[in-house]
């Protein structure tokens, strides 16, 4: 797997997070440590997209 390929699937990844948290707020009950899980998820998956593309260049 190139690194662009695993930055595009972490992308993904990242996107349907996204979707998922969006969802979750969109309810009238939301449980706020599931969206926690979901925000946390979402800034490792930034965090390792921005290190692959630093380390690329």
């Amino acid at each position: 797997m190139t690194v662009q390929s695993h930055i595009a699937e972490l992308s993904e990844r990242h996107r349907r997070l996204e979707i998922d948290l969006h969802d979750h707020l969109q309810r009238p009950q939301t449980d706020s440590l599931t969206l926690t899980e979901i925000k946390r998820k979402k800034l490792r998956l930034k965090e390792e997209i921005e290190r692959l593309s630093r380390d690329e260049a």
